[in-house]
């Protein structure tokens, strides 16, 4: 923890800073410190780890619902809070969330997602973070159950901490909060369909459509678990090595 009394809770998601669930969870943050939003102007849903190279990136400041202070960024989630640890903020977090998404980030969305790739940017800068969803996509959804979820896994991160290199990632369904399950990402995928258009001036264009495709048997990962009406709590590292191939191939002269 930091020298100052209260924490500092670095509010980010990818649905932009003015959705329903990053006011909801900042409510949530406030309650165990002091609250700073920098998250995209705009939505970035599945842009998953992108990076903003090739333009500068531009900030603005806004009061979120005349209670929290609030950044509007350019870029993408990792954009803000790469820029949030560099430039905007006056003191560095002790704590980073992502979210409340729209939409579940369990199984395969964890690769795709800039909520969890906010939360991840996070861990890789040092703090410990956490990405929260709710696995309703509708606006509108009853994020009780998420604000509860979040409310105890935040309390656990403050006062337990986080292994380096670790980011957990919570997704809940849309109502009351009937547990927390701690459970391993599904295997999972979307099997994708392309709709070729033609456009007024004769030039080609496609729509992607797709259905989200479950290979997993088991009952102890986190669709499962939200399957059955609980909230999914995993522990996701960004080090992609397959470390028991990796030793049986140092066996194999090249």
């Amino acid at each position: 923890m930091s020298e100052f009394k209260k924490p500092l809770i670095l509010v980010c998601n990818d649905d932009g800073i003015f959705s329903p669930g990053i006011k909801a969870l900042a409510e949530v943050a406030d309650e165990f410190g002091d609250v700073e939003i920098i998250a995209p102007d705009r939505q970035q849903s599945a842009v998953g780890h992108a990076i903003t190279i090739q333009t500068p990136l531009r900030s603005r400041a806004f009061r979120i619902d005349n209670r929290f202070n609030g950044q509007a960024v350019s870029g993408t989630p990792a954009d803000s809070i790469k820029l949030a640890h560099n430039q905007l903020l006056s003191r560095k977090p002790d704590l980073v969330v992502s979210g409340i998404n729209h939409g579940s980030n369990a199984g395969i969305n964890i690769l795709y997602s800039g909520t969890v790739s906010a939360a991840t940017e996070g861990t890789i800068l040092g703090y410990p973070s956490i990405a929260i969803s709710c696995t309703d996509f509708d606006e509108k959804a009853d994020l009780t159950g998420a604000q509860d979820a979040a409310r105890k896994v935040i309390g656990y991160v403050l006062n337990h901490g986080l292994p380096k290199g670790v980011t957990l990632n919570l997704n809940a369904p849309s109502g009351n909060l009937k547990g927390i399950k701690w459970v391993r990402q599904a295997n999972s995928r979307y099997v994708e369909e392309f709709e070729g258009r033609v456009d007024p001036h004769n030039r080609n264009y496609y729509w992607m459509t797709g259905k989200f495709q479950m290979l997993d048997n088991g009952d102890d990962n986190d669709i499962s678990a939200l399957e059955k009406g609980y909230a999914s709590l995993t522990p996701i590292q960004y080090d992609l090595t397959s470390y028991s191939l990796l030793n049986d191939l140092k066996e194999i002269d090249l």
